[in-house]
């Protein structure tokens, strides 16, 4: 338990010194595997897990514990978690699966501490006659009810 006390303490340490980064997940395995997930509020570049990486490795000692270290940026397959990561998507289109296995898609348009809001862009049949007409209508989504959030990517 002091190892990954120690760790945790080198990485608070390093993000500290770096407020535009933060912790998304740290994960040790049974074999002392050590992943680190960062994000960032401009992204992530390869320099910055660099840094983090050196932060850890060159202040633990190796011969009291032997471990294995991975510092990476939240890809877009990885999910947003934090109101911070949803901030700074704003704008962009976002599918969130809900508890019950439900989805729906629709650009981030507002986020605070309790809940993200998404604008919803379909087509619904006439009211009267036959045909579509577009629709738009804000869905307010409480971080509670989100199982899932994915960025969408499009080509």
């Amino acid at each position: 338990m002091e190892f990954r006390k120690n760790i945790e303490s080198l990485l608070n340490d390093f993000l500290s010194t770096r407020e535009d980064l933060f912790l998304i997940d740290l994960k040790f395995s049974a074999g002392d595997d050590i992943t680190v997930i960062l994000d960032g509020d401009n992204g992530v570049t390869l320099q910055d897990c660099l840094d983090a990486s050196r932060a850890i490795e060159f202040n633990a000692d190796r011969d009291e514990h032997d471990y294995s270290l991975q510092v990476m940026s939240a890809g877009l397959s990885e999910p947003l978690v934090t109101p911070r990561q949803f901030r700074k998507n704003i704008g962009r289109e976002v599918e969130v699966m809900f508890e019950d296995s439900t989805k729906t898609e629709g650009e981030l348009a507002k986020v605070d501490d309790e809940k993200i809001t998404l604008i919803l862009r379909y087509r619904k049949p006439k009211e009267i006659g036959k045909g579509k007409v577009d629709a738009v209508e804000e869905k307010e989504i409480a971080y509670g009810d989100i199982k899932k959030a994915l960025v969408v990517v499009k080509f």
